[in-house]
């Protein structure tokens, strides 16, 4: 797994710069907004498409660069984040989930969107999609051009992973 050539040359990033910022914004927003921290590992250098009793939240990169920003949690880890977020217990996968798991994705699509783009105005972000299931595949992480980073909270691992491309 690695960062396009063209987005490395074209945004003077290399793929350990982007990395950490995806590093960095992961962890304030998660400290900030969910009060948990996470633990980062190395960036994964196999893609990872298929995801079990998981709940993934994504948004869309438009502009100067295409691409798509996503968070995979667990099941269990999902709805931690979701009780954390809402000062609540949350007990199963609903509209809660949804919206905490999307409400990241949006956060963590912003962090990316200002290290990329010249003051915001050169890219756009999607509204946040989210899914989830007991097994699904989700093939816009399936080649080599995109950087999955693996983070830890109480012994349970989710991930972040950025996919780009530069538009002619």
């Amino acid at each position: 797994m690695s960062l396009n050539s063209d987005v490395a040359s074209s945004s003077k990033l290399s793929e350990e710069q982007l990395a950490g910022y995806i590093i960095g914004a992961t962890k304030e927003v998660f400290g900030t907004m969910v009060m948990m921290e996470p633990q980062d590992q190395y960036p994964l250098r196999e893609p990872v498409t298929t995801f079990h009793c998981s709940v993934t939240g994504m948004v869309g990169l438009a502009g100067t660069y295409s691409g798509i920003l996503s968070i995979h949690c667990p099941l269990e880890l999902a709805l931690k984040v979701t009780s954390n977020m809402l000062g609540m217990e949350v007990e199963e996968v609903g509209d809660d989930v949804n919206d905490a798991l999307g409400e990241i994705a949006n956060m963590l699509g912003g962090y990316v969107k200002m290290a990329l783009s010249k003051g915001g105005t050169d890219l756009h972000l999607s509204v946040p999609t989210v899914i989830s299931g007991e097994e699904y595949t989700l093939n816009a992480m399936a080649d080599n051009d995109c950087v999955i980073i693996p983070f830890i909270i109480d012994d349970t691992r989710f991930l972040v992973g950025l996919k780009l491309q530069k538009e002619a």
